[in-house]
């Protein structure tokens, strides 16, 4: 297990350094969210439907694509020189590679919706501040079980010809529970609702995150080989 652990954070290490280096992927990520959050902003009729109303929905969809957007690239370097080959090489565990691109893209993801909910306080004037503890642990939970499916099948489509468009049509009818959940328990805690109206969708996620986190670890090795 220690093992696995070290390798795992190599793997999370060295992506993150990449990425550190160059910027590229965490900027283009922000500027999309900011651009989705903008356009919602603008689009919007605040004196037809109440703010509150639709504002944990617009917060789940820019996570979302934002999201999508983390994982289109948690290959891409690899497919470069014959990398994937060579980590495939490595002596070490498949689960520790895909353990290491889990955590990996869950810090970027991480990152980025911290920004996004930063700007979704702003520019919606959403009191989040009061409630941001349990909005927080419902990002988080929802989050990993979307990155976690996420990184299987990012994987998985790689290889092919048109993975940018696979791997969003293989992934939303995946995203779509925690979604509702999600946006549920989000709903509820910026209408100011009392707490135990939010532990079932939270359960629900936690649930969702042990179930697919441990079936995506155990698929991950199935998905390389091919």
């Amino acid at each position: 297990m220690a093992e696995l652990l070290r390798h795992a954070w190599a793997i999370a290490r060295k992506d993150l350094l990449l990425e550190f280096r160059t910027r590229t992927a965490i900027l283009s990520a922000a500027v999309f969210t900011a651009l989705v959050l903008v356009v919602f902003n603008f689009g919007r009729d605040p004196t037809a439907v109440p703010t509150l109303t639709i504002a944990p929905s617009i917060l789940w969809v820019t996570f979302s694509f934002a999201g999508m957007v983390a994982l289109n690239r948690a290959f891409q370097l690899e497919l470069e020189n014959q990398a994937l080959d060579g980590l495939l090489l490595a002596p070490m565990s498949r689960y520790s590679l895909y353990l290491g691109k889990l955590a990996a893209n869950l810090v970027f993801v991480a990152a980025v919706e911290t920004i996004g909910l930063f700007l979704f306080a702003l520019f919606f004037d959403v009191p989040i501040w009061r409630v941001l503890e349990p909005l927080v642990g419902v990002i988080a939970l929802a989050t990993v079980g979307f990155i976690a499916v996420g990184t299987l099948f990012s994987a998985m489509v790689i290889r092919t010809r048109f993975a940018e468009l696979m791997l969003p049509v293989l992934l939303l009818p995946f995203l779509i529970p925690p979604l509702v959940w999600a946006v549920q328990a989000t709903g509820a805690l910026l209408a100011a609702r009392p707490l135990s109206e939010v532990t079932g969708s939270l359960k629900l996620l936690a649930a969702y995150d042990i179930v697919f986190v441990a079936l995506a670890t155990f698929l991950f090795p199935a998905t390389v080989e091919q």
